[in-house]
């Protein structure tokens, strides 16, 4: 089935599917954004030849939530079937969690005085084409990391904020809440929304209903562009069971189950479903 939308109305219908839930207030973020954010930000990684660094992981009492790593291990299969270098950038308990089964790299935990000089060291040497940062915590004011409940979660928090700060290539960031790298892009418009605003900005901030969410609508774009059905290849439901496996918990129950901020797993793969559909690879059944 031809797909006859341009890479822009694409973009378009993505970004409206992504915050039509309206959770977290997202749209009304979204209102001062730029048209094209989950078109620019794909066009960075597809451009990216060689390492993207994808910085993920947010905690929850004393281990990590299923937001961010779902979507993050989606957007490394699928980078590493085409042959780029995805490393997964994140601390303790989820480095230990991935480190056998994905090429990861460690944030040492409640490092602020050190980070700054620890991101520049890692970036010299990892040197990545593309840097992105998915339901990352990202820095406050008074340089402190909060949850979705105010609380300060500073000592469980690895800082990556550095990573996309002082990056010499394109940096990405995707957030639900307003609390996560990136969302210091639109910090300014955050004055209604019930939460501590993240000050750390991007080169591009994607907004979602859920974080995970926003990862595949990037893939969208990679299957265009690749003229392969990559999200055919995202099974949401097994990477749960994967991280539920190693102590993952929701991250609005904080309970260890196979759901996303509260919701069940069938919603990102309805999503999913429909923007196969938008791609062309599937027929609407409507």
């Amino acid at each position: 089935m031809p797909n006859k939308l341009t890479d822009q109305q694409l973009s378009q219908a993505i970004e409206a599917m992504m915050i039509e839930q309206n959770l977290r207030g997202m749209q009304n973020l979204y209102a001062h954004q730029q048209i094209g954010t989950y078109l620019r930000a794909a066009e960075a990684l597809h451009q990216a030849n060689n390492t993207v660094l994808i910085g993920t992981g947010f905690a929850v009492k004393q281990t990590f939530e299923t937001d961010g790593p779902v979507g993050a291990i989606a957007l490394y299969n699928t980078l590493k079937k085409l042959g780029k270098k995805p490393i997964l950038v994140c601390g303790n308990p989820l480095y230990s969690a991935l480190k056998n089964d994905f090429n990861c790299f460690e944030l040492p935990l409640d490092n602020f005085n050190d980070a700054m000089a620890f991101s520049k060291q890692a970036l010299a040497k990892l040197n990545p084409d593309c840097v992105l940062s998915i339901e990352r915590p990202g820095l406050c004011h008074g340089n402190k990391y909060y949850n979705m409940r105010g609380i300060d979660i500073s000592a469980d928090c690895g800082c990556f904020d550095f990573f996309i700060t002082q990056a010499s290539c394109p940096t990405i960031a995707i957030g639900d809440g307003g609390n996560e790298i990136g969302m210091g892009n639109v910090a300014q418009h955050m004055t209604e929304l019930n939460i501590m605003p993240s000050l750390t900005c991007c080169d591009e901030l994607l907004l979602a209903d859920v974080s995970n969410w926003a990862a595949y609508g990037i893939i969208a774009f990679l299957s265009r562009w690749h003229r392969q059905d990559l999200l055919a290849n995202v099974d949401t439901l097994a990477i749960l069971h994967y991280l539920s496996e190693r102590g993952s918990v929701d991250g609005v129950t904080h309970k260890n189950e196979l759901t996303e901020d509260g919701l069940n797993a069938i919603h990102g793969q309805q999503l999913i479903t429909r923007l196969r559909q938008l791609d062309g690879f599937i027929e609407n059944e409507d």
